[in-house]
């Protein structure tokens, strides 16, 4: 069976982790890498990341025994030939380029299909959650998107609740690790809290999960609200949910049940720590959601608080996993 052959742009975490993942298996190929860095040190901080994985760098390709990566010294979508590589899909890891007309920009270089790793700024064709919406995609389908870290945690954990109990509202806190674009030193930003050092504090911040998760799940909608602080931890980020059910009966051991039962049916997706972890202890995991147990409690009548980890690792396996899928449906519709 053909190796499905992807271009990634931007290879800073979630574009290393995507190649670590990628060269675990045989569904898959990075046919090139697109970055501003040089390929002698993106090699090095990959090399970093690989443990028992071995990759050496051969001239311009990086070389892993199963495939052969090219590297692009560029970091413009309109800049990368994604036509010369034959790549069915291109994963945008920057970040940065998050709007439609940057997405064109890939498809108009020869890219079948372009998926980006964090949530748009504007109109897409879809963006797909697998355990949740992954049945909504369409074959024509070129501009997508598979959510983020956060987006899938939650979106996770309210399908699995929201199909078993009526919920009224909800309310999440992501307590997340710092990442790339936040300074390590005070230095002026778009607004003044992240101007502060994200080494050094606790930062508030928004979050646009609640409002994508009420696209995602419309008998939510109007029903969830969220907040961010980032928090100076490198990795490991986690959900502060806090639900309010129609129902005065639904408690901690029903939750229990349903979450058990999610993660028997969706092993990949979500898991259950039994035991009281920290955030250390989810580095690494492959799951869009590691559900705290131990960390659940009733408080008044209808309001029950729930913990969720997640760590990019799991978020790099299920951009994967929707390209996978898409190119099913390619082959599918070919056939």
């Amino acid at each position: 069976m053909r190796r499905i052959r992807i271009g990634i742009m931007g290879f800073g975490q979630i574009g290393r982790l995507l190649y670590q993942a990628a060269s675990e298996g045989d569904r898959f190929e990075v046919a090139a890498v697109s970055d501003a860095g040089r390929s002698d040190i993106l090699h090095h901080l990959l090399q970093r990341e690989l443990r028992d994985q071995k990759c050496r760098l051969d001239g311009n390709y990086l070389d892993n025994g199963a495939f052969r990566t090219r590297m692009l010294r560029t970091d413009q979508p309109h800049e990368v030939p994604w036509d010369a590589f034959g790549v069915d899909a291109v994963v945008d890891a920057t970040a940065r380029f998050r709007r439609r007309a940057d997405m064109q920009a890939h498809l108009d270089n020869g890219a079948r299909r372009v998926c980006l790793s964090a949530l748009p700024l504007d109109h897409i064709d879809r963006v797909v959650i697998p355990g949740v919406n992954l049945d909504e995609a369409q074959r024509d389908d070129r501009m997508i998107c598979a959510g983020s870290g956060t987006t899938t945690a939650l979106a996770l954990l309210l399908k699995v609740l929201s199909d078993r109990f009526a919920i009224e509202v909800a309310s999440m806190t992501s307590v997340h690790a710092y990442t790339s674009d936040q300074s390590l030193q005070d230095y002026a930003g778009p607004d003044y809290r992240r101007s502060r050092s994200g080494a050094e504090n606790i930062i508030p911040n928004t979050n646009e999960a609640p409002q994508w998760v009420e696209r995602i799940l419309p008998r939510l909608a109007g029903r969830l609200s969220g907040y961010a602080l980032n928090v100076p931890v490198q990795k490991g980020s986690m959900l502060d949910l806090n639900v309010v059910f129609e129902n005065p009966d639904v408690g901690p051991a029903d939750i229990n049940a349903a979450i058990d039962d999610a993660a028997v049916r969706m092993p990949r997706l979500v898991g259950v720590a039994r035991d009281p972890i920290v955030s250390s202890d989810v580095i690494r995991c492959r799951q869009s959601v590691l559900y705290d147990q131990p960390g659940t409690i009733k408080a008044g009548k209808r309001l029950v608080k729930l913990l969720g980890w997640y760590e990019s690792r799991g978020h790099a396996n299920r951009i994967l996993d929707v390209i996978e899928h898409y190119a099913a449906l390619d082959a599918k519709g070919a056939a």
